[in-house]
């Protein structure tokens, strides 16, 4: 089995809820008939709209969502993009290994049906003055541990780009999908784990940071607040 990501951007006339749907009503099936199992759709609907002033981005249209899925072998990839570009005005894919650093245990949602919570997708790109090595190594062994230390995180899901799948696609090594409670995106006593305790907001805000600049150049992270939709078999 094969992990694949596809980073997606929607039609300038279709809103995210009409986006969502329609991946949901009519690529998802569609998806299945290809032998794609275990999908996920995160997407920029209505759920996350109130959370839009906490995404980063250097991208001039924004990023819309990430499909996710499983193939028995990646060499089918043309029929999953085929699907998806019926509904996308852009899309880039990835094949990717994943990592469950923490799988979601607490915010459950009905099959096919919203994760309570928003996951934050963060596409990283490797920094030139970092071998891919020492890159990982910092990521895997420092960063996420702090992380999970730290934030409010019920969700942490590493994906390492192995290679892209579609022309064009930007030069992103890490996809992350890291689910936080709604209320704390926006709170960051919440999101560091505090207990409004302020000095403790800033301290956890610092060791952050500093983290981040260890393995990545921050100008260049994309970060987007999406909703999740996790499809059952």
């Amino acid at each position: 089995m094969e992990k694949l990501c596809y980073v997606v951007w929607k039609p300038a006339n279709v809103s995210g809820s009409a986006f969502r749907d329609a991946l949901l009503r009519d690529a998802v099936p569609a998806l299945r008939a290809h032998g794609a199992t275990r999908i996920t759709v995160l997407v920029a609907d209505e759920h996350a709209e109130a959370l839009h002033k906490a995404r980063i981005t250097r991208e001039g249209e924004p990023i819309a969502g990430l499909v996710s899925l499983w193939l028995d072998c990646v060499d089918t990839h043309p029929a999953i993009e085929a699907v998806l570009r019926e509904h996308a005005s852009r899309l880039a894919g990835y094949l990717v290994t994943e990592s469950v650093v923490l799988p979601n245990t607490t915010h459950i949602g009905a099959h096919g049906k919203r994760t309570p919570g928003t996951t934050l997708l963060a596409l990283l790109e490797k920094p030139e003055r970092l071998s891919f090595e020492e890159w990982i190594a910092i990521w895997h062994r420092k960063h996420s541990p702090l992380a999970l230390e730290i934030q409010c995180t019920y969700l942490y899901v590493r994906n390492v780009v192995v290679r892209a799948l579609t022309p064009g696609a930007p030069p992103w090594r890490g996809i992350v999908e890291e689910g936080f409670p709604a209320e704390a995106v926006t709170d960051p006593m919440l999101w560091y784990k505090a207990g409004g305790d302020p000095h403790k907001m800033r301290e956890n805000l610092a060791r952050m940071i500093a983290s981040v600049r260890a393995f990545l150049d921050i100008e260049r992270v994309e970060s987007h607040p999406l909703t999740e939709y996790r499809i059952p078999d």
